[in-house]
């Protein structure tokens, strides 16, 4: 039974024009195909940092990051050590362990983290996501394709800071698990398809929303 029945209609999908200091995305099952779409439609002029969770095995992460840097958008960095977060770059979580958000002053950094499964995962997009809210409106989310509902909990916490939150819908996920599980508790600012959502985060040029 697909998630959308019962629902509210999904919100109306418009433009982002507020500044962002960190994007997070988080996928599951058929998040590779859509993480590639959406890294590449951002483009390599997009400049926000992009931490990215994707459940996978730690074998297989420093692969996924190679893919995804040729996929036209942010080069990705697979994180193994704490890194300072850079205008136009992305960084993913490795396998077997978290990423989280810390400061350094004024500084933004990423760092690995060997905590406790969340959900049956590890990385999982939760830990991710409550350190980031702590940015409150200076920090936005995008919820990609994938079974379980990772990434609920995080958003909780981000939308009550003033976070903004964007969903895959169903129709072009492979499992709309994650996201339509945030699109249910109604903590979706926006549910579009994949090859929209890098839109949605532009800021719009004059004369209003693309």
């Amino acid at each position: 039974m697909s998630l959308r029945a019962g629902m509210d209609p999904a919100p109306a999908a418009t433009c982002d024009p507020a500044p962002r200091r960190v994007l997070v995305v988080a996928a599951s099952t058929g998040g590779p195909q859509a993480l590639a779409a959406f890294l590449g439609a951002l483009g390599r002029s997009w400049r926000i940092p992009v931490l990215i969770v994707q459940h996978m095995p730690a074998h297989l992460t420093g692969a996924l990051a190679g893919q995804l840097s040729r996929a036209g958008g942010p080069p990705v960095t697979e994180v193994t050590q704490p890194c300072r977060l850079r205008p136009g770059q992305a960084y993913l979580a490795p396998g077997d362990r978290h990423i989280r958000l810390a400061r350094a002053g004024a500084e933004l950094w990423v760092t690995p983290d060997s905590g406790p499964e969340e959900n049956w995962c590890r990385p999982s997009a939760d830990p991710l996501l409550r350190s980031v809210a702590e940015l409150g409106p200076e920090a936005a989310a995008v919820i990609l394709s994938g079974m379980g509902h990772d990434g609920l909990e995080g958003c909780r916490c981000l939308h009550a800071a003033g976070g903004r939150i964007l969903v895959q819908d169903e129709a072009t996920s492979v499992v709309w698990g994650m996201p339509g599980a945030v699109a249910a508790a109604g903590l979706a600012d926006a549910v579009a398809p994949v090859a929209r959502l890098a839109e949605l985060l532009m800021c719009p040029p004059p004369g209003g929303c693309p």
